[in-house]
């Protein structure tokens, strides 16, 4: 299987990686609905945030200094 398609286990530190990267996002999104009002718009930059976080959290993932030992 192409390693593009796989699921990588992380390892404590990249478990520690990807929650620093929840918070991250989670402090943007509370700072930006404090601005954004609600509607359309701001619906799609949630939609934007949780993609964004999703390929960050991939980008950890993806380096096996953070996966499991196999």
């Amino acid at each position: 299987m192409r390693n593009e398609f796989m699921v990588h286990k992380l390892n404590e530190q990249g478990l520690e990686l990807a929650r620093a990267i929840a918070v991250a996002f989670s402090n943007m999104l509370l700072d930006l609905e404090a601005i954004v009002p609600p509607g359309r718009d701001r619906a799609i930059v949630v939609t934007k945030l949780q993609e964004a976080c999703f390929f960050a959290k991939r980008a950890i993932a993806d380096n096996p200094e953070n996966q499991e030992e196999p």
